[in-house]
């Protein structure tokens, strides 16, 4: 991001994250980093993501095109649930009602305005943690951004990278970002992909496209290589 858009302001919020985690953070990113370790009170969490966000707000009101990362919604749906006063009303897993307010308000803060800059959020939620509130937190987010990145822990510990579930993921309105012909053959390989669940096969769809990607010599070569590929396995 640095590098394809130099222009953009970077803010990254890490709430509840390990310390080494944090000094890393400040040291490789170009940006303003915020900041919170486990060891912190909740209270510090909820304070370090609206201190994040109130900063990113006044850079889009002077005009600025801003990108924040969040890293966790799920951590800080934990913080609130514990600082926020009891509504008397419970959900699944413990989680209180009024407690996902906030994190809501945060990720729902991200838009293009028309006499302003525009703000990005990119945000990070934890599943399969066995936590029923992890899977509420997961659940009230899920497709209420423009983009979703599953990231499988299978590929990652079997040492494959990028460790992302492609069949999981997706963009809304495609149409917007690729012109015609490649949105075409995007939509082929992934009607392909949902012929064929990676279940069925020994190698998963996302092995199989960073094979083709490390044989092309550019995404065209790319979507041309890797559609005749994926055509042969359905075959």
């Amino acid at each position: 991001m640095e590098k394809n858009s130099p222009e953009i302001k970077l803010i990254v919020a890490l709430i509840g994250e390990r310390p080494e985690e944090v000094t890393d953070m400040r040291r490789s990113v170009k940006g303003e980093v915020f900041s919170s370790t486990f060891d912190e009170p909740v209270e510090d969490h909820c304070k370090t993501s609206e201190t994040a966000l109130e900063r990113a707000r006044r850079l889009v009101e002077s005009g600025e095109n801003v990108v924040l990362l969040l890293d966790s919604l799920t951590r800080l749906g934990r913080a609130y649930n514990i600082a926020v006063p009891s509504s008397g009303k419970t959900l699944s897993g413990g989680m209180d009602p009024y407690a996902l307010y906030p994190p809501k308000k945060f990720f729902g803060a991200a838009r293009n305005c028309e006499e302003g800059g525009s703000l990005t959020i990119i945000a990070t939620a934890l599943v399969d943690t066995g936590s029923r509130l992890d899977d509420l937190i997961y659940e009230e987010f899920k497709g209420t951004g423009n983009m979703e990145l599953h990231l499988d822990r299978g590929l990652a510990e079997r040492r494959i990278w990028p460790a992302i579930n492609i069949e999981k993921s997706g963009t809304r309105h495609e149409e917007l970002l690729q012109n015609e012909s490649t949105l075409s053959k995007i939509t082929q390989v992934r009607r392909i992909m949902a012929a064929f669940p990676s279940e069925n096969n020994e190698k998963t769809w996302t092995e199989k496209i960073v094979d083709g990607l490390k044989s092309a010599s550019s995404n065209q070569d790319f979507l041309d290589n890797m559609q005749a590929y994926l055509q042969d396995q359905k075959d």
